[in-house]
């Protein structure tokens, strides 16, 4: 490397360049890189989610694919062996809205707010992988903002476990 090589932006940047919250988690892994992102991509989240996943239920199992296909979630991009992004429109009254990935990034309707969840795989060294979670929240107004700043106080360390927990599962 001679410091001048440009990486790509990543899809959180563009589905949500501007956020209320970021909370990232990363981990290296005796994994290389490609097979990292394979079982990130098909990582079945109800394996690694512990108590958060039980403040809603618990889905048979949840991955992806699942997300899109079950939810108001969409897969909003895939750099396929790189990074994959999901994000859904949300109201702190618990209500999810799908918006599609062409509208998601300018979409701003007050008392919504946006999500984007991605996991990437990059090559760390020679056979190791640098994976990252990043979870980003933009609220679309002030009110919506003071109601998820509580929100997060309490659900913020569970939503950081489970990142924590997902990046275990998959360096293993």
């Amino acid at each position: 490397m001679n410091g001048t090589e440009i990486r790509e932006a990543l899809l959180a940047d563009h589905y949500a360049p501007r956020y209320d919250v970021m909370q990232t988690r990363h981990l290296v892994t005796a994994v290389p890189a490609a097979d990292a992102y394979r079982a990130l991509r098909d990582l079945d989240f109800t394996t690694v989610g512990g108590f958060g996943f039980w403040l809603r239920g618990r889905p048979a199992h949840l991955t992806f694919d699942d997300l899109a296909a079950d939810s108001g979630w969409v897969v909003l991009g895939e750099r396929p062996g790189a990074e994959i992004a999901a994000g859904v429109a949300w109201r702190p009254t618990l209500e999810w809205r799908r918006i599609e990935p062409a509208e998601f990034p300018a979409f701003a309707e007050p008392g919504w707010g946006k999500i984007v969840f991605s996991l990437s795989a990059a090559p760390y060294g020679e056979s190791r992988a640098l994976l990252t979670s990043d979870v980003r929240v933009a609220l679309n107004d002030t009110a919506g903002r003071a109601k998820f700043r509580a929100y997060w106080a309490i659900l913020g360390p569970i939503v950081g476990g489970i990142q924590a927990a997902a990046l275990r599962a998959a360096g293993e």
